[in-house]
């Protein structure tokens, strides 16, 4: 199933609020949106106060994404990449090993 990397923008939100907001998607997404799968998040401050989170999402479409935001509330989505890679330390070490030895010079 296709992954995405999700921008959720929320504006003035409080640390409890904030997890409210997380329990919610969660709950949402469970009985309402079973083919969708959270891997994790990423919350982020700006400069300027305002609170924003990147959230990995395994999903039909970007569609499925947008409607599960909409259902939860108290943000809005911004950007949906769909993910076409992963690298880590650990996946390039891999990666690497896996090469011949002069394809690694």
């Amino acid at each position: 199933m296709p992954r995405f990397l999700v921008e959720r923008l929320f504006d003035d939100i409080s640390d409890d609020d904030m997890l409210e907001a997380a329990v919610r998607s969660d709950t949402v997404r469970r009985s309402d949106f079973p083919d969708l799968t959270w891997e994790h998040s990423y919350v982020c401050v700006e400069d300027d106060g305002k609170i924003l989170s990147f959230c990995i999402y395994e999903a039909p479409d970007e569609d499925a994404i947008r409607r599960h935001g909409a259902a939860f509330g108290s943000h809005v989505v911004g950007r949906v990449w769909r993910i076409v890679d992963d690298i880590s330390p650990a996946i390039l070490a891999e990666k690497l090993a896996s090469r011949s030895p002069a394809a690694r010079r």
